[in-house]
Formats: C-alpha cells, sequence, structure tokens
C-alpha cells in the first residue's frame, strides 16, 4: 500500500479497539485530502471506513492479512483479477460506479469458477468532487459487497488536481478461490458444444446511452449489473465440465464469442432468434447505428457447454435469479475456425467481428 490506505487488519486478530473516528467537515473534495495529513485521515475515517468497517479493516495498516487456512478450506487454487472503472455518467438507471467497482470485480472472478471473497477500493479522486457525491459511490460499494457477501479490506486514496481527471475513477482487485476440480478455460470449446447466455443482452450500454441524455431517447432501459458468482456456482452444480465462461462486459456477446473462437480455434455459429434482446434495446441500436451484440453488458455471461450438459446448464440458470431469461443462442461448429458468424431471423448469415473503435465511450 502506499501513503493513503483506507485500511485493514489481520483475520486472526480480535477488532482493534473502539475509538473516535474523525469527520470530514468538507463539502467538496480538496487537494489536501490527498496530502497525508489530517484532511485526508478525516476522509478516510468518516467517509470510507465509516462504511466498509469489517474486522479485516479495523487496524488500519498499510495491508490486509489473511489466513491462509481460510482459503485453502475453501479450494486448491487462489483466483486474482483487477480492474478499474471510468464510467460516465457516475449515476445511471439501475446502478453507479460503486455497484459497477464491486460486481465488475466479483463476476471477473465467478466466470473462473471462483468464490469470490475480499476486494480491494483504490480511489482518484478529482479536486472539487462534491463530498456527498463520494459518499454515496462509498455507500453503494459497501451494499453491493453485502449483497455479493465479500470484504473490501484495503485500499489507496489519491486526489488529483482539477481536470487531471473526470470526477471519480476506481480501482478494485478480487481474491476468490477455486473448489477442487472445476477446470473452466477459453481454450476448451469443442465442436459440437452449445452457446448459452443467462438473459436480454447489451441492457447496460443501452442504460449509459440513456443516462447521457444526447439523442432524446425515450426509454427506461435498467443497467442488468449485478452478482453472478451464485449463478456460476448453480451452473457448475448443475453441470461441473462447463468448458468456457466468461463475463460479456466491454465489446459485449461479440467479443466473447471471438474469444473462445480463437482460443480453442473452433467457428461459432451465434443464431440471432434465439438470442434475449429488450425490443427497447433493439430499437435504440437500429435508431443509432449500433450491433446489440457489441454493447455492454455487466450482469451477463456466455457458457459454452457440452450438448450433453447444456439442458441442465440452461435449467440451472433460469432457477436462479441472475439468468431467468437464459437461452441456448449458438453452437461450436467446426467450420471457419477462429471466425463467429451470426445466422439472422431471415436466414442469412454474417460474420461477427470484434468492435472496431469505440462505440461508446466510458461504459464501465
Amino acid at each position: 500500500m502506499s501513503q493513503a490506505p483506507i485500511g485493514n487488519g489481520a483475520a486472526s486478530l480480535a477488532r482493534a479497539p473502539e475509538r473516535r473516528r474523525s469527520k470530514l467537515g468538507a463539502k467538496t473534495i480538496a487537494l489536501a485530502h490527498g496530502s497525508g495529513g489530517k484532511g485526508m485521515r478525516d476522509l478516510i475515517e468518516d467517509v470510507l471506513v465509516g462504511a466498509f468497517d469489517n474486522p479485516l479493516l479495523a487496524a488500519l495498516e498499510d495491508q490486509a492479512t489473511i489466513e491462509l487456512a481460510s482459503l485453502t478450506a475453501r479450494g486448491d487454487r487462489l483466483a486474482l483479477t483487477t480492474d478499474s472503472y471510468v464510467v460516465d455518467p457516475l449515476f445511471f438507471p439501475g446502478g453507479d460506479i460503486g455497484k459497477l467497482a464491486v460486481n465488475g470485480t466479483v463476476n471477473d472472478l465467478a466466470v473462473g469458477g471462483a468464490t469470490p471473497l475480499y476486494l480491494t477500493c483504490g480511489l482518484i479522486l478529482e479536486e472539487g468532487l462534491e463530498v456527498e457525491v463520494l459518499r454515496r459511490v462509498v455507500q453503494s460499494m459497501r451494499a453491493a459487497a453485502d449483497e455479493a457477501g465479500v470484504k473490501i479490506v484495503t485500499g489507496d486514496t489519491k486526489v488529483v488536481g482539477r481536470g487531471a481527471a473526470d470526477q471519480l475513477f476506481i480501482n478494485t482487485a478480487g481474491v476468490g478461490v477455486v473448489r477442487a476440480g472445476v477446470r473452466l478455460g477459453a481454450h476448451r470449446a469443442a465442436p459440437g458444444d452449445h452457446v448459452l447466455t443467462n438473459g436480454f443482452i447489451g441492457d447496460h450500454g443501452a442504460a449509459i446511452v440513456d443516462a447521457r441524455g444526447q439523442f432524446a431517447l425515450d426509454n427506461h432501459i435498467l443497467s442488468d449489473c449485478q452478482p453472478l458468482h451464485g449463478l456460476v456456482q448453480a451452473m457448475l452444480a448443475a453441470y461441473p465440465d462447463i468448458h468456457c465462461l466468461r463475463d460479456a462486459t466491454r465489446g459485449g456477446i461479440a467479443s466473447v464469442a471471438n474469444e473462445f473462437a480463437e482460443q480453442s480455434r473452433v467457428g461459432i455459429r451465434l443464431d440471432e432468434a434465439s438470442i434475449p434482446l429488450r425490443d427497447e434495446v433493439r430499437g435504440m441500436c437500429e435508431l443509432l447505428g449500433l450491433d446489440p451484440l457489441h454493447l455492454a453488458n455487466e450482469g451477463k455471461l456466455v457458457a459454452i457447454v457440452p450438448p450433453e450438459g447444456s439442458d441442465a446448464v440452461l435449467r440451472a440458470m433460469r432457477a436462479h435469479p441472475a439468468g431467468t431469461d437464459g437461452a441456448i443462442i449458438g453452437e461450436v461448429i467446426v467450420q471457419r475456425p477462429g471466425r463467429v458468424t451470426l445466422r439472422s431471423v431471415l436466414g442469412g448469415e454474417r460474420v461477427v467481428d470484434v468492435p472496431f473503435g469505440e462505440q461508446l465511450p466510458r461504459i464501465c
């Protein structure tokens, strides 16, 4: 950790003695809140520790100390991921940058078959940011962490001058444990496998477009931002030999399918009629010339499952709140290794490439 930790402690120690926390009286973030002095202490103790408080965080050390025995009891491999979040606007229908940061990190662990346990939180704050905005984001992170059953145990805070950032950026890292016997990998797709997703695609990207108010669209689309680890565990319980699993965030379904096809050296054929897509999202894409397969998601995954297990996985999906609209949307084929195609509702077929350039800046 660097000079401005959120704070943490040892899992094997009792909670640190209670002490009076500093209070932050400022209405906006100033450079002094990142200088290492009283202003920074007030920010950390009032806004951050006040929201994230847990036994691992309470000692306010420069690192979180976690007993290895508590990890090895859950599985035989450690999973570690990191991501950064720069969404614009900070608040959007169905979520905000804080909820996004927690669920995005949880989901990166989940699609590796891991049980998410601990997160870090690094904040880059722009001078002039309203403290109340920061409080809302931090409280949202706490609520999302509680829902996902994870703890935010350490972090860092930096303040930069006006114009050096856009309000607030968040970096997170996540730690989880993969139980013995789970073997997921983008290289495992095989001809005959089925392609599944857990519900309507493109909702997050469409919600961000709507929230920016640039096109005067009369839509009320909510982001699909949600944790997926419970869904993944249910899928693995139904059929442990799922071949590939990945959450379809930036680049959407198209990027994930192309990654699987390329790494497994197989073709993938998607069926347009089978892909869940809301009428509002379809209409927005037609109006703006966007491809829904390229739109970002924050609560959707793509799974590649052997045909003998796909029905069981689909049933498990639909029985879980995060997968009620799950569907089989395609198949793995021998033809065109490394390429993805889409069979249209009219019977034609086109190549599905990965997005070129940036369709929607700062969507996650």
